[in-house]
Formats: C-alpha cells, structure tokens, sequence
C-alpha cells in the first residue's frame, strides 16, 4: 500500500513515516501544500495524511483541488 503523508512539521512527519514504513507501507512524504497537491495530483496513493494548516496551500485547498480532478483516494 502507498501512502503520502503531507506534514510540515518535520518531527511529525518523520514519525508518521517511520511508523508507517515499519508497517510495511510504502511511503512519500511532503512538507507543504504544494508539494502535496503535485505529488497527489501525480502519483497513485492508495491513502494521504493530510495536515490543514499548511504552508503554501493549506490541506482543505489541496483536497478540494483532487477532489475537482477526481482523485478519490481516501484523506
């Protein structure tokens, strides 16, 4: 299973990840919205973790972006 996790709190984000990656889940990883809006926009995620409060482009903005491009992975 592939997941991103959209974090921009760089301690955070590593912990998710490694807890994550432990779980045998492959993982990418992006610190603010526009990164994550690319990477989701791009890339096959079969889940996304997805802060709100997010430098860029905030995690609401980002998802209402996929969801008007019909991206339908679960956040």
């Amino acid at each position: 299973m592939r997941v991103l996790v959209v974090e921009d709190d760089v301690n955070l984000n590593r912990q998710i990840k490694d807890a994550l990656s432990d779980a045998d889940y492959v993982v990418d990883v992006a610190f603010d919205g526009e990164e994550g809006h690319f990477l989701g926009d791009t890339e096959p995620y079969d889940a996304v973790i997805l802060d709100i409060g997010l430098p860029q482009m905030d995690g609401l903005s980002v998802l209402e972006a996929w969801r008007r491009d019909g991206r339908n992975m679960p956040v």
